[in-house]
């Protein structure tokens, strides 16, 4: 059975989500199977069926893994539930499919979904207790270039998370389908999260971020997740950022972050894009420059505007290399390809692999142990965080 089929047999369930997750969601209560609440039985059905029609997306698949991991271990789900599981999807699917249903996709559905709930039992164990899935309200969208809009949300629970960290999230406009974005800023005293997000030439999510959600929708937050981008891996190490396109959020968040306590750190932060039309964030860095100068050195490079001074103009990971000094942790954050180049140059071009810090693009497979170890140490620290603090309620790359 071809993907298409699943997809197509899918379709008239995911167009018709609410109801569709309450039928999912009756079938289990009326089997005595009680283990995920009505709020969020939409979340956990619509993840599940998605990550069984559409796997191609490596980062996607992976931003939804996280999410029924964390229910799973939430909820204490365990390997009988998904007998009872499968066979609420497979009867959901098909009162919803129609003329599109056919026997054949029973076993296609059901074998679907016993691996992917076995994937979900193996990213629980992996990823250990921490945040919750949560829910956040869009205060609101500004567009911040012709392509990047600034989406500022209010989590119904705040958002425990630290600086460099990435959220999965899910308009339930496209019901399931995860994305990975980064906190522009570090933690608030208010719990507003502001997500850059751009859009993709040919994505399907990312439009909809972009030029569909208003203020007012309700946006799906996955558990916040560590990928690469910390403070603690840098030590007290000087910093030196690499951003190319919205991977400029998660590193203007450790700006914020080192700026709460300076420490006599010094942070470079290298900026890249193709015209200065481009440097859609241009007002937050100026302001950042402008408070922290001290210690902070804002460097733009222009590698397609002829219009502009030559010694603002050339290769972002050229500059990257005039600017390194031994002993800097170098962070590196943008689009999969650019991350690809930047493990493969940099080091050639002379930085200490141990000082390299390339984001997770979760495009490739990578280190489980050490991934789901960063995770725990993550979940840990910001318990910590938020025991200091008192708080306990209120408040990228997506394609």
């Amino acid at each position: 059975m071809s993907a298409p089929d699943l997809e197509q047999s899918l379709t008239p369930a995911i167009a018709d989500h609410e109801r569709a997750a309450a039928y999912f969601w009756s079938f289990m209560v009326d089997r005595s199977v009680r283990f995920l609440p009505e709020r969020l039985a939409p979340v956990f059905f619509s993840t599940l069926v998605e990550a069984i029609a559409h796997g191609a997306d490596p980062a996607a698949y992976r931003a939804g893994l996280v999410v029924l991991g964390r229910l799973y271990r939430r909820f204490d789900l365990y390997p009988y539930h998904g007998t009872v599981i499968a066979a609420a999807v497979v009867d959901t699917v098909r009162r919803f499919a129609g003329e599109s249903w056919g026997p054949e996709l029973v076993r296609v559905w059901e074998q679907g979904c016993f691996r992917v709930l076995r994937l979900a039992e193996q990213c629980a164990e992996m990823l250990g207790d921490g945040p919750r899935v949560t829910f956040g309200v869009v205060e609101s969208v500004v567009s911040a270039s012709g392509c990047v809009a600034v989406v500022t949300v209010r989590p119904a629970r705040r958002l425990h998370y630290l600086a460099g960290d990435a959220v999965p999230v899910c308009s339930p406009r496209l019901p399931g389908r995860w994305r990975w974005l980064s906190p522009a800023n570090a933690p608030r005293p208010d719990g507003t999260v502001e997500f850059h997000v751009s859009v993709v030439p040919g994505g399907v999510v990312s439009p909809v971020l972009v030029r569909q959600v208003t203020a007012g929708d309700l946006l799906w937050l996955g558990p916040p997740c560590e990928v690469g981008l910390s403070l603690a891996a840098a030590g007290d190490a000087d910093l030196l950022l690499v951003a190319a396109g919205t991977g400029l959020a998660p590193l203007r968040a450790l700006v914020e972050q080192v700026a709460a306590s300076p420490g006599g750190r010094r942070v470079t932060l290298v900026v890249g894009v193709r015209r200065l039309g481009g440097l859609y964030d241009a007002a937050a860095l100026d302001e950042l420059q402008r408070e922290h100068g001290e210690w902070l050195t804002v460097v733009v490079v222009l590698s397609g505007d002829g219009g502009v001074d030559p010694v603002a103009r050339g290769s972002l990971l050229g500059s990257v290399l005039h600017h390194y000094e031994a002993g800097q942790a170098v962070l590196v954050c943008g689009p999969p390809e650019f991350v690809r180049e930047a493990r493969t140059w940099l080091p050639i071009g002379g930085v200490e692999p141990d000082d390299l810090h390339a984001a997770v693009t979760f495009q490739r497979g990578f280190d489980v142990d050490a991934w789901a170890s960063r995770q725990r140490h993550t979940d840990t620290a910001v318990a910590e965080t938020s025991e200091d603090s008192g708080a306990d309620g209120g408040s990228g790359v997506a394609s």
